[in-house]
């Protein structure tokens, strides 16, 4: 569940390895140029963190980020569960 923190949305994920983690990153990057609104992120092993914040906006969460959090929960693998 994104959860909104400091002006940004946050959201943690596992994943099963590296490569599946990497995978949705790559997807989520596919989905940010799309629109133009790029996400801050960490990616360790299997774990990936993202922030969202509309930057143009004074650095507050905006409708823009709230369509990219719901796509990218979107891009999840089957049965994946969100959490760290």
């Amino acid at each position: 569940m994104w959860k909104e923190n400091n002006n940004k949305l946050h959201q943690a994920f596992r994943f099963q390895d590296f490569r599946e983690a990497f995978d949705f990153m790559t997807k989520v990057a596919a989905e940010a140029e799309k629109m133009n609104h790029h996400p801050e992120w960490k990616n360790n092993y299997n774990e990936v963190e993202i922030w969202l914040t509309t930057h143009d906006a004074g650095s507050v969460v905006t409708e823009k980020d709230q369509t990219l959090a719901k796509r990218i929960d979107a891009l999840l693998p089957q049965g994946r569960k969100v959490a760290v």
